[in-house]
Order: C-alpha cells, then structure tokens, then sequence
C-alpha cells in the first residue's frame, strides 16, 4: 500500500510539472516586447541603444555625430537628452516631446533619415557601410536610481571600452534637451 500511494504521488507531480511546462510555453516571448508604454503616474524616459549593422565601427565621427544631431532635432516626436556614440552603437534617453508617435515608429524614421541624409549618390558601395541593425534595444526607465544608473553607464562607456582616460573627453557625446524634471 506504501508502495501505491508514494507510486500516485509520483505521477501526480509528473502531471503538474508536465501542466506547468504547457501554461509556460505560452509565456514564453519570442521576441522583445514592441513599444513603449505611456503613463500618466510616472515620467516616460527611455533608455535606447541602436547597433550598426554587423557592428560597422562607422559611428564616431564628426559627420556622423552632426548629422544624427541634425536628424534627432528635427525629428520632434521624442526628445534626446544625453547620448553617446561608440564606434559601433549609440546609447541615449528619449521622452516624448511634440507629437504622439509610437516609440519604435521614431526609431525607425530617424534612423531612416539619417541612412538617406548620409548616402553619397557618387559612391554606391560605400552607401552599404552606414547601415542600422534592423531592432534595438529599449527599456523603460522607472525610478530616478534607475535613471542615475544608467545615465553613469552612458557617460563612461568610451572610458570602459579603452577610448579615453576621462569621459568627459569623449567628443562623440552630448545632451539635445535637458528634462525639467523626471521624478
């Protein structure tokens, strides 16, 4: 009878596991989440990092840094505040500024304005080098720890990847708009 009982237990949890292993899978995300959700409880800030296409060192550079400051100010759906470019991919916050438009429809656009703004008609082959990767990474900031945080790994990124000694001497970084207040 021992035997029995310890036998339907056995195979009482097979079942739950096996059951937990089903509710699971339809949990699982497949791909990141899309967009950015709004509230009116807390600030929106975002924190955005765009790569370039096979990770192309054709990022920092003054070309480069005035064209994507030139596309970020006049695409006034969201506002940049600080941001750095890295050789290979950029870091930023974002808040929205002028006008309702979706968080990834922004990314989107300013990164296809700056593709069409830096293409040289004369050079066909280079065109292909200034290319984005097709997703980027987002994540909404929910606390001022969180933003000082992360505003710090903004900040000394050129420092931890060996191309200055003090980041202020970095001259691929900057702040477009300065936030009133986030929290």
């Amino acid at each position: 009878m021992v035997g029995r009982a310890s036998r339907r237990a056995t195979l009482f949890d097979i079942i739950t596991i096996h059951i937990n292993v089903i509710i699971m899978s339809f949990h699982e995300r497949k791909r990141p989440a899309q967009g950015v959700l709004n509230s009116d409880e807390t600030p929106t800030l975002v924190f955005l990092t765009v790569c370039t296409d096979l990770r192309g060192r054709w990022l920092a550079n003054h070309e480069t840094h005035q064209l994507l400051r030139n596309v970020w100010l006049e695409s006034t759906a969201w506002a940049v505040g600080i941001y750095v470019l890295m050789p290979d991919h950029l870091h930023l916050f974002a808040w929205p500024y002028q006008r309702v438009t979706g968080f990834d429809n922004w990314v989107r656009y300013w990164k296809s304005q700056f593709t069409r703004r830096s293409a040289n008609p004369d050079d066909s082959a280079g065109a292909s080098y200034r290319r984005w990767q097709s997703n980027c990474f987002h994540h909404r900031i929910r606390s001022f720890e969180s933003a000082a945080e992360k505003r710090a790994y903004i900040l000394a990124n050129p420092v931890r990847a060996g191309l200055v000694a003090r980041a202020e001497d970095w001259p691929y970084q900057g702040e477009l708009f300065k936030s009133g207040c986030w929290w």
